[in-house]
């Protein structure tokens, strides 16, 4: 991974500094860089929902992923150590998480959605993202048409969740994407519906993408309503990280290419 510019660390610590001065987010047990409130003293806290690779998932009995990458770099910026915890996602997407100080930021393949927005701080966008279809290798399962009267596996609280009953689907809930393959491998289900990116790693265990559908999603990190100070840090480290070259090395190695290029190729293990 590119080595950071010594020079960028201090803007976006400034970044930070600035906005602290205009009033940030609830009283937390500590503080960061440039007044930055935190859950706990010293640490930047990250709620996460794996498996969800390449974004996160458990490797060498740690979690590990593009967010866990880019969220590292916010708490590097910050001046603070990451912890991660493993939560489930409705929690995470709900924005109950961050309402009782469970942790300070949430990053889990999260899509911005005018819902979410209601209960929960995004920051800029860091990922696009379109929902794929799962099925097992040698299927003619790939259009909408071809679904019907078919079981689909959906993670609960999901928007690939969302756009299959939208369209129509007979869906049947999981709590997340381990279990959605799981059912598929079993025969539970006849198909997994998810974001796209996250597929790939499962094409190898004689699966296959029947397709991808095209939904304009984008990824955001999450922090508590209000919390401007942490908010705008957040997007401060997004931006050092688009222009020192850091989010091209971390979004090659976990997706295989580099952004703007195809996004369907299947992930490498980071």
């Amino acid at each position: 991974m590119r080595t950071r510019h010594l020079a960028a660390v201090p803007v976006a610590a400034a970044a930070a500094l600035l906005l602290a001065a205009c009033g940030g987010g609830d009283s937390s047990s500590g503080d960061a860089e440039g007044g930055v409130e935190l859950v706990s003293a010293g640490s930047l806290t990250l709620c996460t929902n794996p498996p969800y690779e390449p974004f996160e998932y458990e490797e060498g009995g740690e979690v590990v992923g593009l967010d866990i990458d880019i969220v590292n770099e916010v708490a590097t910026d910050l001046g603070v150590e990451l912890v991660t915890k493993v939560t489930p996602f409705e929690g995470i997407q709900s924005g109950a998480d961050l309402n009782t100080n469970n942790c300070d930021v949430v990053a889990s393949g999260i899509t911005i959605t005018p819902e979410r927005q209601e209960k929960i701080d995004f920051s800029d966008p860091y990922f696009d993202a379109n929902q794929g279809l799962l099925v097992p290798e040698g299927s003619d399962l790939s259009s909408l048409d071809s679904l019907d009267g078919k079981k689909i596996g959906v993670q609960q609280a999901t928007t690939g969740e969302t756009w299959a009953q939208d369209n129509g689907l007979e869906t049947i809930q999981f709590e997340d994407l381990g279990l959605q393959v799981q059912a598929l491998r079993t025969g539970q289900v006849d198909a997994v519906v998810n974001d796209i990116a996250v597929l790939g790693p499962y094409v190898s265990e004689g699966f296959e993408i029947g397709n991808e559908f095209s939904t304009g999603e984008q990824y955001g990190i999450g922090v508590k309503q209000g919390n401007t100070a942490l908010l705008d840090a957040v997007n401060a480290t997004l931006e050092r990280i688009r222009e020192d070259g850091t989010y091209d090395d971390i979004y090659t190695q976990y997706i295989g290419t580099a952004p703007g290029q195809a996004e369907t190729a299947e992930p490498t293990d980071g």
